[in-house]
């Protein structure tokens, strides 16, 4: 199918006739910006194939505002080799007509013939919806619905399947559907859709589970006594062997043994304590022995060392001898220098303060002088402005009474306008030399009177003539005239004026007055803020503070030029006062080292003297000697309690003390662990009778035997219907399977023209499609290797893409089937990237060699490549009439 015109008229924004006409067979490129009637067009299509003509819910259509318009769409395009001529108006004067070869249809009977030619149907009522529109809605792309692909197949799917060939039927047979659906049934009285069991099926599983699981908690009890009656059997015969060997008193003696020997173990260990503290304390005493004699020995070296010590403070005391009348000299020195910058400084101050109040004298001056020049101006501006406001109050003139004046005035001229226009005219044309008297006026020449009352007219030597204006309308316009003239007269008299000059002159001086005040007040705001008073005061001040001054420089004494900078004394003072404090400092210092010299000297004098006599002493001597002998005993003795420390370790380490620790716990533990699992067994073999004797009565035998009977029962007929249900589930996916082989068949054009167009975009991908021939699970190679998953999962610009490839292969299909295809597209691809559009161009341009495409778009330069010439929508819609 290829539209090869269309004429559209009041409908929406096309008020006018629009007229689109010479369309390629292949691609159109329809452009125009946003609003420009792109998505109108689309819209006029769809009407013309998809609305009933009489149809009330296409309000749409309408123009704006224009509640009597009647659109109308007329299409002209070629079908199955015809051309075919549609027109359809809607609204008002309601019409469907239909030509093609000669025949002509009108009205339903034209519309039911479209939807047979298309593959669409019609809205049983109301405005009709994309679920009506079949293939047409498959293949013409609203505005921002292109990735919507599966609705749309859905809805064309009837018409699709019924364009395939035979095996369609095979497929679809009732007799085949009947077996499956018989085989459905059977099976779903066993088997739930997931295949799990139900109904009898169902119960006879869990009551053999629930069997299986009471026979085997029994065959666990059966099991529980004889183990129980084993253990009886053993019990009693261990217990009647330890009741004869009673093995817990043979560990109790071993205890005893054991006992005994750590004993004897323990007295060699209290020994060992005893020389071992013996040795420490004669270790303690030998130490303190070698002690006493190194210091002795440590006498003898310090006497040296404060012989050493005595000499180095005499010489200390003789050096500081020999400084201490550098050091006086020094100090003198800095106290001279420091009272000589104390001059300078006092001398530099006075310099200074001259120096400031000549500064200040002068700025003094000078701001006096200023004061006095503000002054003599703010006194003329106050002079001025008592000038001014006595010229205003003289001017003085009432403003409301002004505005008044004025509209009597304004409403006096009016009036006087208004008689003239209804006033009677007289006009005179008297020859040279000729008057007349118009009450009382001679008038000569040429000229006008305007009459509103009652006129004498002389003619000399004629006689008189009496003018008398007619009218109410003159009547009243006079009277008004005159009590106007009354009331200007009187507001002129209260403004004490003659004339609205004289009065519109006194108010423009009084303003001027105004405006002069306001400037002298602001000038003398400028020089005298807070007044004439406050200037005066400052004069004043200002000269007092000149006289404080002149007396402060008098009594200063005169300048001398020698004198240095006041920074630069002071720096000076900073310097001799540092140093005469560092030469106080070192005085103060050599001092204090003069007095520590002579403290030392005789500290260590005394101490050498003290430390001498004590070594010569001849108890001392006797000491030492006798100390000596007591460390070589002392030694002695250490030894021979090392010796037997040593024998007395070895004959415990022999015994091995920790061993025999460990039997003595050990025997213990036995003895009383024997005992006890003696008395458990006890308790243990009566438990047992008891409890053996209680299962006995129960017939646990009995009760297997019949519990197995019923299981058997149960688990025949739940195998009988277990291999039932697997033979219908088998059977059904045999059917099925069948189903899907042929399916695959139905579905191998469809898929051939997929891959066809999948190739350019995706190479080595494929798309699935399920039995209903919409698009599934889309296969490509990625990054990561192998990728596979549904097209809702992908981008909005990659499923749009994948949405236009489908609807190309639905064309390719219906085309060889003999069905009319026209894919339009509005505004769609937008969301694809530069590389994808590349790739999604050819295959546009690969779908224009076969179909008719009209590509509707509001950016021609992405298609500028296509090898078609755009048509400018704005171009055509000013070139129509």
């Amino acid at each position: 199918m290829k539209i090869q015109g269309l004429r559209i008229e009041q409908l929406r924004q096309f008020r006018q006739p629009f007229t689109l006409t010479d369309l390629n067979p292949g691609l159109n490129v329809i452009h125009g910006p946003n609003e420009s009637g792109k998505s109108t067009l689309v819209r006029a299509i769809r009407a013309a194939f998809f609305e009933r003509h009489r149809s009330s819910s296409v309000d749409d259509l309408r123009p704006w505002g224009d509640s009597s318009a009647a659109p109308s769409v007329e299409l002209e395009f070629v079908a199955q080799d015809q051309p075919w001529h549609l027109k359809k108006r809607f609204l008002q004067q309601k019409r469907c007509d239909l030509s093609v070869g000669g025949e002509s249809w009108s009205g339903e009977e034209a519309e039911d013939k479209l939807a047979d030619l298309l593959g669409f149907q019609f809205a049983s009522r109301g405005a009709s919806q994309d679920k009506h529109w079949g293939i047409p809605g498959l293949l013409w792309v609203e505005q921002g619905s292109g990735q919507n692909v599966h609705d749309a197949v859905a809805y064309a799917g009837d018409h699709l399947k019924s364009a395939l060939n035979s095996l369609l039927g095979e497929v679809a047979s009732t007799g085949g559907d009947d077996v499956i659906q018989q085989v459905q049934s059977q099976r779903a009285e066993l088997l739930t859709g997931t295949g799990k069991p139900r109904g009898e099926y169902a119960r006879l599983r869990d009551e053999q589970q629930s069997l299986e699981t009471e026979l085997s908690a029994l065959d666990e009890r059966i099991s529980q006594y004889q183990t129980l009656v084993d253990r009886l059997g053993e019990l009693r015969q261990r217990h009647q062997q330890n009741e004869q060997e009673r093995p817990w008193e043979t560990a109790r003696k071993n205890l005893q043994e054991a006992e005994q020997c750590f004993r004897e173990i323990e007295q060699w260990q209290q020994a060992q304590q005893r020389e071992q503290q013996a040795l420490v304390d004669c270790q303690q005493n030998l130490r303190l022995l070698r002690q006493q004699q190194q210091q002795a020995e440590v006498a003898s070296q310090k006497l040296e060392s404060r012989a050493g010590h005595l000499k180095a403070c005499r010489e200390a005391e003789e050096a500081l001898k020999n400084r201490e009348a550098r050091v006086t000299e020094t100090q003198a020195r800095a106290k001279q220098a420091y009272e000589s910058a104390r001059g300078q400084v006092r001398a530099a101050k006075e310099q200074e303060r001259r120096a400031r109040l000549d500064t200040e004298l002068r700025q003094v001056r000078q701001q006096l002088d200023a004061l006095e020049q503000t002054l003599v101006r703010a006194r003329d501006y106050l002079a001025e402005l008592k000038n001014a406001r006595k010229q205003q109050q003289a001017n003085l003139i009432d403003v409301a009474g002004l505005e008044n004046l004025r509209g009597i005035h304004r409403r006096l001229e009016e009036e006087r306008i208004r008689s003239r226009a209804i006033a009677t005219r007289l006009h005179y044309q008297l020859d040279h030399g000729r008057s007349l008297s118009v009450d009382g006026e001679v008038v000569e020449g040429e000229g006008d009177r305007l009459l509103l009352a009652e006129s004498t007219l002389l003619l000399p030597g004629l006689g008189q003539l009496t003018i008398t204006p007619g009218g109410d309308d003159l009547s009243r316009v006079q009277r008004q005239l005159e009590r106007l003239q009354e009331d200007y007269d009187g507001q002129l008299k209260a403004l004490n004026v003659t004339a609205l000059e004289q009065a519109e002159q006194r108010a423009a001086e009084h303003l001027q007055c105004q405006q002069t005040i306001e400037r002298l007040e602001a000038l003398l705001g400028s020089v005298a803020p807070r007044g004439v008073e406050t200037l005066e005061a400052q004069q004043q001040e200002l000269s007092g503070r000149l006289s404080q001054l002149q007396n402060e420089h008098q009594v200063l004494p005169p300048a001398n030029v020698d004198t240095p900078p006041l920074a630069g004394a002071e720096a000076a003072l900073e310097a001799a006062e540092q140093q005469l404090r560092e030469a106080d400092g070192q005085l103060q210092e050599h001092s204090k080292q003069q007095f520590a010299s002579a403290q030392n000297l005789a500290t260590a004098q005394a101490e050498w003297q003290q430390l001498k006599n004590e070594l010569d002493d001849p108890e001392r001597q006797a000491t030492l000697k006798s100390l000596q002998q007591s460390v070589m005993e002392t030694g002695e003795r250490e030894a021979r309690l090392k010796q037997s420390v040593s024998q007395r370790q070895s004959q415990i380490d022999e015994a091995r003390p920790e061993l025999i620790r460990q039997d003595m716990e050990r025997f213990r533990a036995s003895a009383e662990q024997l005992e006890k699992g003696h008395q458990k067994e006890a308790l243990e073999l009566t438990g047992l009778q008891s409890k053996l004797e209680s299962q006995g009565a129960e017939g646990l035998e009995e009760q297997r035997d019949e519990l197995a009977a019923r299981l058997e029962h149960v688990r025949r007929r739940y195998q009988e219907l277990h291999r039932r249900a697997e033979a219908l589930d088998l059977l059904l996916g045999l059917l099925q399977d069948k189903r899907q082989a042929l399916t695959r068949r139905l579905q191998a054009p469809l898929q051939k023209h997929l891959n066809h167009y999948l190739g350019v975009l995706f190479p080595k991908a494929s798309l699935e499609v399920d039995d209903h021939l919409v698009p599934g699970q889309l296969t490509r190679t990625g990054q990561q290797g192998q990728e596979r998953g549904a097209l809702q999962e992908l981008s909005f610009g990659a499923r749009e893409q994948m949405g236009l490839v489908s609807r190309f292969a639905y064309a390719d299909l219906l085309q060889e089937a003999g069905r009319p295809t026209l894919i339009i597209l509005d505004d769609t691809l937008v969301h694809s990237d530069k590389q994808r559009l590349e790739q999604m161009k050819r295959i546009l341009f690969d779908a224009a060699c076969r179909h008719q495409i009209l590509l509707f778009t509001c950016h021609p330069e992405n298609w500028r490549d296509l090898g078609v010439a755009p048509v400018d929508l704005e171009a055509l819609k000013t070139g129509n009439p």
